[in-house]
Order: C-alpha cells, then structure tokens, then sequence
C-alpha cells in the first residue's frame, strides 16, 4: 500500500484546481499607473531639454560652456535622491512622499518656463531634479510590492517606457515644441500629464502615519558622504572632457573628493547596523550581475541619444525638430512592442528575451560604423528600428529578472540601486563618448592630412579648383581665394575626421552591449532564485 502511496497523491494533487491568481484591486493598478507616469515625466524632462538647450541658453543669455549647468544640475541632483527615496518614503509615507515631490515637481517645471536669468534657470533645475528623481524609483519599488510576482512584468512593462521610450522619444518632442512653440512648452507640456498623474497619485495611495522617528536613527554618515561622493562625481563625468579632465585642478580635486566620499560610503553601508542602502544585495547572483549588464544597459542607452543628435547636428546640419524625426523611429516602435513583452515573458524564459535584445541593440550600433559622408535621416532609419526592438525586449524582463526574491524590507534599496546604476551608466558612457570623439576626431585628421599633401597631384589638382571657383564667385585678389582653397580642404578634411570618430563611438557602444550579453550569461532562471536569493 505504501508503494503506491504517492502515486495517489499525485493523482490527487492534480485533481485539486490551482489556487487563482490573486486579484488585484483597480486602485493598485492606478497607483502603479500613476508613480509609472511620473517616472515617464521624470525621464523624459532629461532628453527634451538636452534637445532644446542651446534655444534656452539663448534665451536666458548663458554661454555654452555655462549653460551645460542647466542639465547637470538636474543630473546631479537626480542622482543623489533616487537611492534615498527608498528610506525618506519610509520616513513620512509613501503616499505624502511621492505626492509632495509630483507636486513640486510641476510647481517647479512653470518655474523653468519663467526662468530670466542662468542662475535662477541652474538652482530651479536643481531642485526640480531632486523631486523628478524621486519619481524613478518609487515607480519601481511600488511595482515590485504592490504587484504580485504573476503581474510584475505587467508592471515592469510599463516601467520600461520611462526606461527606454523616454529617452527615445524625448529629443522628438523638444524639437517639435522648441521650433514650433518655443523653448518654454518644453517644461509647461509636463503640466497636463503631471496634473493627471497627481489625481491618480492622490485617488489611489493608501494613507499610512508617517514615521519621523527614523530621522533620528537615520544613516546620516552614509546620507553626507553619498550625496557629496555623487554630486562630485556627477560633475566629473559632465565637466571633465570640456575641462581637459585632470588637466584642469577642478576637476582633480573633484576627482579626489568622489574618491573619497565613496569609499567611506561603501565601508559605512557594509558597516552600520541600519545602512541606507543594503549593498549585499549585489552578492546575490541576479541582482549582482543584473546591476553589471543594467549599467552598461545606461552606458548605450543614453550614449546613443547623445551620440545621435550630436552627429545629425554637426555633420548634416539638422535642427531641433529635425533630428527628432529621425529619433523618432527608435521610440515609436517601442510603443507597440513593449505592451507584448510581458506575453514573450509568459512563454519564453527572460534570459533569452534579454539576451535576443542585447544582441539587436548591439547590431543597431554595428550597423554605424562605416558612416559616410552621406549618411543621413533614411540610411539611419533601419538601425533606429531595430534599436527599437532591441531597447523593447530588455529592460522589463532584465528588471524582472535582477530583483526576483527581493524581500519587501529590500525594495526600498534593490529600486535605488538599480536605478541609480542606470542612470551612472548613463553618466559615465557620455563622458566617455565626448572623450572618444575629440581623441578620434584628432587622430583621424592626423592620418588624413598625411594623404592630403601639397605634393600629391590629386591634393594640387583640387586646391586649384576650389581656387578658381571662388575667383568665379567674385574673390578678386588669387591669393585671398587660394587660402580659402586651403581652408576648404581643411574643413573637409575635418568633416571626415569628424564622420569616422562618430562611427568609431557606435563601435564602442556596440562593444559595451556585448559585454552586457556576457552578463546575461551569468544569469539564473529566476525561478530558481529563492526568497533569500543570496545564491
């Protein structure tokens, strides 16, 4: 009888209907709805004033140089709050958290509309950034605790738009409202969205008592050194290449300070008894290697939104509005795809998913690296497509993947640190990409000024020419316009440069994708992770 024992229960357990799926209330829905919607705005507000940037500081009467303190201050104040939200919302609730910071965050938005001067536009930016990054995160971490696991790649989903449509999209919008309406819509177009999200924030959101008790045994080492190791290092990566990097005595000393600010940060985190971020999350094996691939996900990500319209710009000369045509094609179809990829989730293991979109976003970047001189909007189209798709099967399922078996205890710092890590990714992959241009774009020209002699005969035969078509266009004096035949063949020479430096950036950016996919390799099912995922 004992023998067949399990086989009856067997039978009987198959019997048994499976326990349904738990329901989940219309309101949860609409909270995650709702801090998604934020997140998108939050995201969003990045790219659309980089689109614009150069209308604003014209308008506000900021040079170039101190007019990139519009972004920064924005970046490094985003930086710096998104892994605190996970704490402050502990602190005073998330309901009075999250909408206070939606609030101000449009309050603050109107206020960049009227800015008059750079350093009330830099300090209103600033602060906007702060109450914009809290929107990241708490989208995030209400996904992944509000939601059942069976419904978190729903969640995760609708994240991914703020992720990786926002930035896509973002340079067409600003485009199109800077050309069209002016620079000021750029901010006042958050109003609508952000009045609608407010009203599901304040519908939806359960009411809790705040717990101001935590102040007092709040990580305020581990809160000073973050934020000041961040901020310096936030205006390293933005700064340096325009600074000369450690030519310049700011940005060292910068250097040292972010050097030193972080290292006490990570010896305080691992420890305090009640640290702000719990850093052993980066132990366990998804959310370790899931952190590697997602900061190299924000490396191309944001890279190739900057690369882009720099390229467009100066080699084809595009405007604003323009260039957010061409970027059009890597965010609409991320539109269409993305609700899908939840159902992809449901029948494929998201290993593979991951890794199908790294390896078609790498492509988009490969499929740059022979630009020419003609290599425009339609040569572009088919790159951007498939860039699409490949950005669209990412990011939900990496995120799902990365923060299965995180506890609700954990949300709090698994959502700051990841999202933290995408947008350092960001941070750094610019950096790096500025850097990369001006070295290329330098050693290029060195190589083809070498073929471009007074004495080969193709280099004699063109001066003569480009000569004798400004003396046709009305240059009298020959050698006034033999010099401008020699400035001319410089600037070609230089356009050249410039074309081959920005196929060289594609090719790095392709090469950062891959090492994402190695990253991916090391991933665990994530049903095999288990609650303590500490594997």
């Amino acid at each position: 009888m004992s023998t067949l024992q399990p086989t009856l229960d067997a039978t009987s357990a198959a019997a048994i209907p499976a326990p349904a799926a738990p329901s989940i209330s219309a309101k949860t829905w609409i909270a995650v709805i709702g801090a998604t919607l934020g997140a998108f705005m939050a995201v969003l507000n990045i790219q659309i004033v980089n689109a614009s940037l150069a209308d604003i500081q014209g308008a506000i009467g900021a040079g170039i140089d101190d007019g990139g303190w519009i972004s920064t201050s924005y970046l490094i104040a985003e930086i710096v709050v998104i892994p605190l939200s996970g704490w402050l919302a502990q602190v005073f609730s998330i309901r009075i958290y999250l909408l206070t910071n939606a609030i101000l965050f449009l309050v603050l938005s109107a206020a960049c509309a009227l800015a008059h001067d750079l350093s009330q536009m830099i300090v209103l930016r600033a602060i906007q950034g702060f109450t914009g990054g809290v929107l990241i995160p708490m989208a995030f971490t209400l996904i992944i605790t509000l939601l059942p696991r069976g419904k978190q790649p729903v969640g995760l989903a609708l994240f991914a738009l703020s992720a990786t449509f926002a930035p896509a999209i973002g340079p067409t919008i600003g485009g199109y409202l800077t050309e069209n309406f002016g620079w000021q819509y750029i901010f006042y177009v958050n109003l609508v969205p952000g009045a609608i999200m407010v009203g599901m924030l304040w519908y939806a959101l359960e009411a809790k008592p705040m717990k101001l008790s935590l102040l007092r045994e709040g990580d305020w080492a581990g809160i000073v050194t973050m934020a000041i190791g961040l901020s310096a290092l936030q205006t390293v990566l933005e700064e340096g290449n325009k600074d000369d990097w450690f030519g310049s005595p700011f940005i060292v000393k910068l250097s040292v300070i972010a050097a030193v600010a972080l290292t006490a940060f990570l010896i305080i985190e691992l420890t305090v008894k009640k640290p702000l971020l719990n850093l052993r999350l980066l132990v366990r094996r998804n959310f370790g290697f899931g952190m590697l691939a997602n900061f190299l996900l924000g490396i191309a990500l944001y890279g190739s939104v900057f690369i882009l319209p720099q390229y467009l710009s100066r080699i084809q000369g595009y405007n604003a509005e323009q260039i957010g045509m061409v970027l059009a094609w890597t965010g609409l179809p991320q539109l269409l795809l993305i609700p899908l990829v939840p159902r992809l989730m449901q029948r494929f293991d998201a290993r593979i998913i991951i890794g199908i979109g790294f390896v078609l976003f790498a492509a988009s970047n490969f499929m740059n690296i022979y630009m020419t001189n003609d290599y425009a909007a339609d040569q572009l189209l088919w790159p951007n497509v498939v860039r699409a798709i490949g950005q669209a099967l990412v990011m939900a399922p990496l995120s799902a993947v990365a923060t299965a078996g995180i506890e609700a205890e954990n949300a709090g710092s698994a959502s700051g640190l990841f999202n933290m890590m995408r947008n350092l990714g960001g941070a750094v992959g610019i950096a790096i990409l500025q850097t990369v241009l001006t070295k290329r774009e330098q050693y290029h020209s060195n190589v083809l000024m070498q073929s471009v002699s007074i004495f080969e005969e193709a280099t004699r035969t063109r001066l003569e020419q480009l000569t004798q078509y400004f003396v046709n266009h009305g240059v009298l004096d020959q050698a006034d316009a033999a010099h401008r035949a020699y400035v001319a063949i410089g600037r070609i020479v230089q356009k050249q440069a410039y074309i081959l430096a920005f196929s060289d950036t594609f090719y790095l950016l392709g090469m950062a994708l891959i090492v994402a996919l190695l990253a991916v390799l090391f991933l665990k099912k994530s049903g095999q992770t288990s609650a303590g995922g500490a594997h």
